[in-house]
């Protein structure tokens, strides 16, 4: 595994739930399964990590502030305010700021209940 393919264990991310919906009673089939909003802000240095997937877990993250680097299936990229990404059953990343400011996101997904 090459430098930018190890994946650090997560350090300086603070993740605050911001809203949840039970989804079961708004879609058929979706029973168990909740429509999840956090804001997650990643220090300087910080690293949300290990590497992790989003099987079963799809998701939107929009940059509010700061520049949030995406090291994905061996390519780096780094994402600033008003830009984000879509996180599918493909997605196997982590995440890291490499910047002098925190990087604060919206992360929103679809995760099961409990």
């Amino acid at each position: 595994m090459s430098k930018e393919q190890a994946s650090p264990e997560t350090k300086g991310v603070t993740v605050q739930l911001l809203s949840t919906m039970d989804l079961g009673p708004e879609i058929e089939g979706m029973t168990g399964r909740q429509f999840r909003m956090r804001l997650v802000t990643i220090e300087s240095g910080g690293v949300f990590g290990p590497l992790h997937d989003h099987v079963d877990r799809p998701g939107l993250v929009y940059i509010l502030q700061g520049t949030i680097t995406d090291h994905r299936n061996g390519v780096v990229t780094d994402y600033g305010p008003g830009v984000g990404w879509p996180e599918d059953r493909d997605t196997t990343h982590w995440l890291e700021n490499r910047g002098a400011v925190p990087a604060v996101e919206i992360s929103v997904d679809i995760v099961r209940k409990g």
